[in-house]
């Protein structure tokens, strides 16, 4: 049987509410999948508070993916199998989401000082239920808006770094995120190590408390695995992997489901909780 454990959702930047991940991910017939959202567990907060986590027919595992930098990399990490409602864990994500609240703002403002007739309203409106807003919902708004073309030309010349309406945001540490998942009783994973970009960052990290590796992903080829589960198996790591899925047009995979990994890679990442009274 077939699981993803790198899965987003609305309440991020995906663009498929957490009742139509679950719904997908059981016509997709697979068996487990983690809600990774950025900076936030409000996705899976909201499946447990409306009694569709846990599920009987699939194997939900609640997640987060923190974004990090070491030496002007991006360095991404995943948490899986931790208490929700930890409140380290709230307060921090509480603190993320202000941040990304922050930023979004002052990127509005200099798209329109450099000409471009968008609002913060437009942005929300792509953004919905997400308190994680990114620039991914200021490209879609750009896009809808038809002031720019697509989705990359949007970062390529104007959101990404270097780029005029780009604004760095805050980024937890490494050791703050690994912290923070294992106190709330969870297991911290590297995620996508090649988007690292430097494999000699990627040993650093490897050093740090980290449980697991994200081996199987996507962008990886078949060199590509064979390095970085060599690097898990060497540092005692469990091997996890996922699609990274967005739903997003023009960024692959397309569907849930496309890209998976075997159930043995998820099974030692869950454990249910009780359903709410």
């Amino acid at each position: 049987m077939a699981s993803d454990l790198h899965v987003h959702t609305t309440f991020s930047d995906g663009r498929l509410t957490p009742e139509e991940i679950v719904a997908a991910a059981k016509d997709a017939g697979l068996s487990y999948i983690a809600i990774t959202d950025h900076d936030t567990v409000e996705g899976i907060r909201h499946l447990y508070e409306q009694g569709l986590y846990p599920s009987k027919t699939l194997h939900i595992i609640p997640g987060i993916e923190f974004s990090c930098e070491v030496d002007d990399h991006d360095v991404h990490i995943l948490g899986y199998d931790f208490d929700i409602y930890n409140q380290a864990l709230e307060d921090k994500v509480t603190e993320l989401s202000e941040s990304r609240w922050a930023r979004f703002s002052q990127m509005v403002e200099k798209l329109q000082d450099i000409g471009y007739a968008i609002t913060e309203s437009d942005v929300l409106q792509i953004a919905g239920t997400s308190r994680a807003i990114g620039r991914a919902h200021m490209a879609r708004a750009l896009v809808k808006k038809e002031l720019v073309g697509s989705v990359r030309e949007a970062f390529d010349k104007l959101l990404e770094h270097g780029q005029p309406a780009y604004v760095p945001h805050y980024r937890i540490e490494p050791e703050d995120a690994i912290a923070l998942i294992r106190n709330a009783g969870g297991v911290p994973v590297l995620a996508h190590p090649k988007l690292v970009g430097d494999d000699a960052i990627v040993e650093r990290m490897l050093a740090l408390d980290f449980g697991g590796l994200e081996v199987y992903y996507p962008r990886h080829d078949e060199e590509d695995v064979a390095r970085y589960k060599a690097m898990a198996e060497a540092h005692g790591l469990l091997i996890t992997g996922g699609s990274d899925f967005h739903a997003t047009p023009q960024r692959e995979p397309s569907e849930l489901g496309v890209f998976t990994v075997d159930d043995s890679l998820a099974v030692p990442l869950f454990h249910p909780p009780q359903a709410l009274e």
